[in-house]
């Protein structure tokens, strides 16, 4: 019988990966910042999607970890750890260069703290976009993207959950960059998505926000996990996006309509 799952902060990429683990016969227990562990099998895998938090909030989240006591952990960390670095792959150190990347490097070395005795894997995740997040939908909306200037990493939230699923799986360990195969500047992205989508491109400018130009190579924790990327770049996640929220749309129209009946 497969081990259970605690997801802790059930979000859109987690939300994808109860899906995927309960069609596979795995109980998954989902628990928020405030809920109390009642009920939740000591010795479990907890996968924890929660962004640092201010006091005293993120000593309450270490607070139900170690109550949960895990087995193991999966943590979704951020790229942001590698703080300005450029080229990224398994062999970079972390360097945060602001208040983000050093709380989640705090969180990443608390949770993979020696002296807590439990195995863990930290994914250092690029953007994550998918159906109803992404350039797409900023796009469709008449927005441009929040970030100009420098080249981006991304991952499709589909490819994400599989490697989570593997790192499950597995006994992996350590902290590893994710990302898919094609870093591109978000102008680059948007002007692919007007051209797919056969809309024009927002007038004006967007609000400029610092962006690093970071290449990210997540090739190894793929190689040791056995995944094999279903959308290697921006090209194929987001027609692959596309379809997935018109499908929603129709299966929504569908169900008003019986409704109406």
């Amino acid at each position: 019988m497969p081990e259970p799952v605690v997801i802790l902060g059930l979000g859109f990429t987690t939300q994808r990966l109860a899906q995927r683990l309960r069609a596979r016969g795995i109980a998954v227990y989902a628990v928020g910042r405030h809920v109390t562990p009642q009920d939740i099998p000591p010795e479990a895998t907890l996968v924890h999607s929660i962004p640092p938090l201010a006091e005293p909030d993120n000593s309450a989240i270490h607070a139900l970890i170690n109550a949960i006591q895990p087995r193991r952990i999966l943590y979704i960390s951020s790229t942001g750890v590698y703080g300005s670095q450029t080229e990224v792959d398994e062999t970079t150190p972390p360097s945060p260069n602001d208040e983000k990347g050093h709380a989640r490097l705090a969180q990443e070395e608390w949770i993979a703290d020696p002296a807590a005795h439990r195995s863990t894997l930290i994914l250092r995740s690029a953007a994550i976009y998918g159906p109803g997040r992404g350039i797409h939908v900023r796009l469709r909306e008449g927005k441009l993207p929040r970030g100009t200037g420098g080249v981006v990493s991304r991952i499709h939230v589909d490819d994400l959950v599989s490697i989570l699923e593997a790192g499950i799986a597995s006994g992996l360990e350590g902290a590893w960059p994710v990302a898919d195969e094609c870093p591109a500047a978000s102008e680059e992205v948007v002007a692919w998505c007007a051209d797919y989508m056969g809309i024009a491109p927002p007038a004006g400018s967007a609000p400029h926000f610092p962006v690093s130009g970071r290449k990210v190579d997540g090739r190894k924790i793929r190689e040791l996990l056995g995944v094999a990327l279903e959308y290697p770049s921006y090209q194929t996640g987001i027609p692959a996006s596309l379809l997935e929220e018109a499908e929603v749309s129709r299966n929504r129209y569908r169900a008003a309509t019986e409704r109406e009946r």
